[in-house]
């Protein structure tokens, strides 16, 4: 019995009711689908992609909508992956977890840390689904650690025609080796095993350390921690550092009220306001940027992955990230402040920066390359247009590549000169999805027609 769940049906005269818009986490990216489908199993999304071919509708499955791009956006047919959700199996011998493509990052971490198993590396927030995370190339930062999507071992992917194709290195290798980041191109990704491990515990180290000190020791900072990352603030010359590596323990965790001062007061709801301070009145940004870049001090802790590597992020921003090779971070990052300090722009987010390992994902943007990121925001609703547009061409100056799933301009020209495996991709393209049933405006633009 078909008991997949459709919404857009008839209105009270008998015509067709207009489905709700759809709209991403940040509010800057809207689209009205004809129709929502929330399919409880694999077959039954197959054969929603069927009828969708059929009545000559395009079809995008979403996540939570963490993109800034428009790259689930449709104005045909939305999967919604809500039933499809859960864990399939756990491989201890293996050292693996297959899950449902709809479960939210956090609860994976939580089953996974009530088995004694975590995942090795994984980005700032656990809100996105595994599918979104992984299909739009979601990373952390690590020395040797790579994405999400490197972390995967095989996936389910049902392609345009219905067809359920299982992906690993050793069957589809050439499916396999483009999907785990596919932007939603080849298909709809059902399910998804991840290698995993016993789980360990992660001592942090936060401290600030000033701009000039973090750009000349860079290298050394990289090599010397397992996971290193830093922010910088705009319109000052200071930064706040944070190191990961494995411990032997004792576990040590935030405590309770410090750690509500810190990640929740300071960090989002103190954030909060003075970012709307600053988008009513842009001169007093700078100044509220020296108060904000001293706030939070030195403090180390200890704690299983998932509590370490990820924070609650409540205030809304849009955000744009490139990646660089790694030789050319200090290069990018100090022509993006003197462009700042030059500029009248007014900036009240800080910069991050985050490195990768390569590896051989397709359109990974660490594909190849030894890889740093700069990632610049702007609170929701600030105009941000030029500070972006003169960010990306700094980076692109550097060969950077855009994050998947966060703002940019740049079109199929660009990113295939970059990609040394685009042209690998597209192909796939072509093969699995000849009819472009999985196709929208993001992706014509930035794969091509």
């Amino acid at each position: 019995m078909n008991t997949a769940q459709t919404t857009g049906t008839a209105n009270g005269r008998g015509g067709p009711r207009r489905q709700a818009p759809w709209r991403n986490w940040a509010g800057n990216v809207t689209s009205r689908p004809a129709r929502e489908v929330t399919p409880a199993s694999v077959d039954e999304l197959a054969a929603a992609l069927r009828t969708a071919a059929e009545d000559g509708q395009r079809v995008k499955a979403i996540g939570t909508g963490h993109s800034f791009t428009a790259a689930a956006a449709t104005d045909g047919v939305l999967i919604r992956p809500d039933l499809l959700t859960g864990i399939r199996e756990i491989d201890r011998e293996a050292g693996t977890v297959t899950v449902e493509a709809g479960t939210p990052l956090k609860r994976l971490n939580l089953a996974l840390a009530r088995e004694g198993l975590s995942l090795t590396n994984m980005g700032d927030i656990m809100e996105q689904t595994v599918a979104g995370a992984t299909s739009t190339g979601t990373h952390g930062t690590g020395r040797d650690s790579a994405s999400i999507s490197a972390q995967i071992r095989g996936l389910e992917l049902v392609t345009a025609d219905g067809t359920v194709l299982t992906c690993s290195a050793q069957e589809n290798p050439e499916v396999f080796a483009a999907a785990r980041i596919g932007i939603g191109a080849l298909g709809v990704i059902t399910a998804i095993t991840f290698a995993v491990e016993p789980v360990f515990l992660l001592t942090a180290r936060e401290e600030p350390m000033p701009f000039d000190k973090v750009t000349a020791e860079f290298d050394q900072l990289v090599t010397e921690n397992e996971h290193f990352e830093f922010y910088w603030f705009p319109h000052t010359g200071n930064c706040n550092t944070k190191r990961n590596n494995r411990s032997a323990g004792p576990e040590a965790p935030v405590g309770t009220v410090s750690g509500w001062f810190e990640d929740e007061f300071l960090s989002n709801g103190l954030f909060q306001a003075v970012n709307s301070l600053g988008r009513a009145f842009p001169a007093t940004i700078p100044s509220i940027a020296k108060i904000s870049s001293k706030a939070l001090s030195a403090r180390s802790y200890t704690d299983i992955p998932y509590k370490v590597f990820t924070s609650p992020r409540r205030v809304r921003f849009v955000e744009m990230e490139y990646a660089v090779p790694r030789e050319a971070l200090v290069p990018a990052l100090r022509e993006l402040k003197s462009m700042v300090d030059r500029s009248g722009l007014r900036i009240s987010f800080p910069v991050e920066v985050r490195t990768a390992p390569a590896d051989d994902i397709a359109l990974s943007t660490a594909s190849g390359r030894d890889t740093a990121y700069i990632a610049v925001h702007m609170y929701k609703g600030t105009p941000y247009r030029s500070y972006f547009t003169a960010a990306e061409k700094i980076f692109t100056e550097h060969a950077g590549r855009p994050h998947w799933g966060k703002i940019h301009t740049r079109d199929a020209e660009y990113l295939s000169s970059v990609y040394p495996r685009f042209g690998e991709f597209t192909a796939l393209r072509e093969r699995l999805d000849p009819g472009r049933q999985f196709g929208n405006d993001y992706l014509r633009r930035v794969l091509g027609a």
